[in-house]
């Protein structure tokens, strides 16, 4: 009995040191607590760390939106502050005009004046980027000219190209801001 107990006593062993999970390969898995309680500690603290992270990241980028939608604002409400204060001197010199229309009754000095005024505001518009489109005998391009109506070309050169210019299309810095008004040959 002795040779049993001592077999008995070997088996004993060795199931306590078996994974009875089937699932799982090894024998170290059974009843034995997780590997480390530190690694847990750890990965919770970078969770944590990464949590907060977030949280700052989320409020800056909500202090950005709020910076950015208030420049904007201002931006908007000051965009044509230069523009303006550069045709201030413009608006003088039509007051001085006016002043001129109302007491001289020589019409050349007063055309002269007028003239003066009307140089000074297409100066001002060309220096802060205003370019004039040249449309007249230039053929009919429906991206940059609108087409008001046609008439018959008197001339077989001037089919589908423009004959008159109702209202002038503009470019602000290279870039169309306004559409010519055209009449087309046909």
């Amino acid at each position: 009995m002795q040779g049993k107990d001592k077999h008995h006593k070997q088996v004993t062993e060795s199931d306590l040191s078996l994974n009875t999970d089937e699932n799982a390969a090894g024998s170290a898995h059974l009843n034995e607590p997780v590997a480390e309680q530190g690694q847990i500690e750890k990965l919770e603290a970078e969770i944590q760390e990464q949590k907060d992270k977030y949280l700052r990241l989320l409020a800056e980028f909500e202090n950005f939106k709020r910076r950015t939608a208030k420049e904007r604002l201002e931006l908007q409400q000051t965009a044509g502050k230069e523009v303006i204060v550069s045709l201030l001197d413009v608006l003088d010199d039509c007051d001085r005009a006016e002043k001129q229309l109302n007491s001289n009754a020589d019409i050349a000095v007063q055309k002269e004046g007028i003239q003066l005024v009307f140089n000074k505001l297409r100066n001002v518009l060309q220096n802060k980027g205003l370019k004039v489109m040249e449309s007249l005998q230039t053929d009919f391009d429906s991206e940059k000219h609108e087409a008001i109506t046609e008439i018959p070309a008197t001339d077989e050169n001037m089919k589908g190209k423009i004959v008159d210019e109702l209202q002038k299309g503009y470019y602000l810095n290279d870039k169309l801001i306004r559409f010519a008004k055209v009449i087309v040959g046909k």
